[in-house]
């Protein structure tokens, strides 16, 4: 991209990636603007540091100079959307945010992490330790680092960390020197058709990568130009593996890192969860091929502190605990529901799950139900729709009539405090994409005052 551009627009602003990109610009003395559908706390965010977001449809709000402004857009808003039309029939330059991600990381070295789960923590993670390191990098990330307040990290450094997702095929702008592909379960559907396409679109993601492909041990992905190294939480076989295992008493793990140029011993990881081992060796592998000091490295992995929603931990005193957590798809609530159980044996896990998009609830309602039955007690709410249209016949009741936990209710959002405040909970977790998000503050505030 030659031409300067003075204004930004973007459609979908309060998005976590476009919000990312809000950020680079407004950080490089753009005038930043755009649209969102609803305020939320991210978009307070921006506005507090000089964006003006609007609420409405209402495309007497795109800048006045065609010629001077560049429109960003997400899929995840209608076609129809009317300030999306009319900037494509005045002749603003349009693009998709994975189109502006590719064109921001082109001619820098790409850092970029793939996969069903995982990939949030995973880069979030790259981007500590390369800052920590003093390698230093910009940074597009999926979550709101603990560390750093902040999705967007911008550097003078010429290394640029990106989360590659698969939606909608956006990860074939990139263009990466190390990647790593942390998971290629069947998510997506109502993009791809079926999970062999989903696939296949992983597997050109992989050709794509120029020097190294840092691989879940597994998965398959063909020849490609890149050096692959697997990688396993305990599996021998892989190339870069954990061994010595010791779960500390904050739910919290060290262990040490097999990998081809020996062992680094004795890393602890900043945050708890079994799952978070996993993502910390892909991390740890990027960042030892990348050249970070393998010091360094230990250092940085002790001192993360995550990602928000991501096993967010919001109250914990003697008896009661509340996590927040971003799982969506059943394989993120099987990671974490299994590392809860490690970190809080013995105790009754209650589960707040607010199902993501009516296409994914349809094609995975019998995984969903399985793995949901493993807690103690379950509260079910409507399906969030981000940019679907109801589906007839697919609602939460699927899932529900499915799940075989010892307690379970199914409830509207509205109801769900009043149903908390009069449970005796021990540990409770709240699980979604949608604006379960929402809740937390006042799940919080509820709980503290117990």
């Amino acid at each position: 991209m030659n031409k300067i551009y003075t204004d930004i627009y973007l459609i979908g602003i309060g998005g976590i990636g476009m919000s990312a990109i809000a950020r680079y610009y407004n950080a490089r003395g753009c005038r930043v603007s755009g649209y969102d559908r609803t305020p939320s706390p991210l978009t307070a965010a921006l506005e507090s540091e000089g964006i003006a977001v609007h609420y409405e449809d209402d495309p007497s709000r795109l800048p006045a100079s065609v010629e001077d402004t560049l429109v960003i857009y997400t899929p995840a808003v209608p076609a129809d959307l009317q300030e999306l039309v009319q900037a494509r029939s005045r002749g603003y330059r349009v693009l998709k945010r994975s189109e502006m991600l590719g064109e921001i990381t082109r001619g820098q070295a790409c850092l970029a992490v793939a996969g069903t789960h995982g990939k949030t923590t995973t880069s979030t993670l790259v981007a500590h330790i390369l800052t920590q390191a003093g390698t230093g990098c910009s940074a597009f990330l999926g979550g709101i680092s603990r560390n750093y307040g902040t999705n967007l990290l911008v550097s003078k450094s010429n290394t640029v960390v990106a989360e590659a997702d698969e939606y909608d095929r956006s990860f074939l702008q990139l263009h990466p020197s190390i990647a790593a592909i942390t998971a290629m379960d069947a998510d997506h559907l109502d993009i791809y058709g079926d999970v062999e396409t989903m696939r296949a679109a992983f597997r050109e993601f992989a050709s794509q990568v120029t020097e190294t492909l840092v691989l879940k041990y597994g998965l398959s992905v063909g020849d490609i130009p890149a050096k692959i190294f697997t990688y396993s939480l305990d599996d021998p076989r892989a190339a870069c593996h954990a061994t010595n295992l010791r779960l500390g008493p904050d739910g919290c793990y060290t262990f040490d890192l097999v990998y081809p140029a020996g062992v680094l011993s004795d890393i602890r990881v900043g945050i708890p969860g079994r799952l978070n081992i996993e993502n910390s060796i892909a991390a740890a592998v990027i960042c030892l091929c990348y050249g970070v000091d393998a010091q360094k490295v230990r250092a940085a992995i002790g001192s993360y502190k995550g990602v928000a929603r991501r096993m967010d931990v919001h109250v914990s005193k003697p008896g009661l605990t509340y996590i927040d957590d971003y799982a969506h798809h059943p394989e993120e609530l099987r990671s974490t529901i299994v590392s809860l159980r490690e970190v809080f044996p013995g105790r009754k896990i209650t589960a707040v799950f607010q199902p993501h998009l009516f296409t994914r609830t349809r094609d995975f309602a019998a995984e969903f139900a399985e793995v949901l039955s493993m807690v103690d007690a379950l509260v079910l709410l409507d399906i969030y729709p981000a940019r679907e249209e109801p589906i007839p016949g697919v609602t939460s009741e699927l899932i529900f009539n499915a799940v075989q936990c010892p307690e379970k209710a199914l409830l509207h959002k509205d109801q769900l405090l009043d149903c908390l405040a009069a449970e005796p909970l021990d540990v409770l977790v709240t699980f979604g994409a949608g604006d379960i998000d929402r809740f937390v503050g006042p799940i919080t505030e509820m709980l503290s005052s117990r």
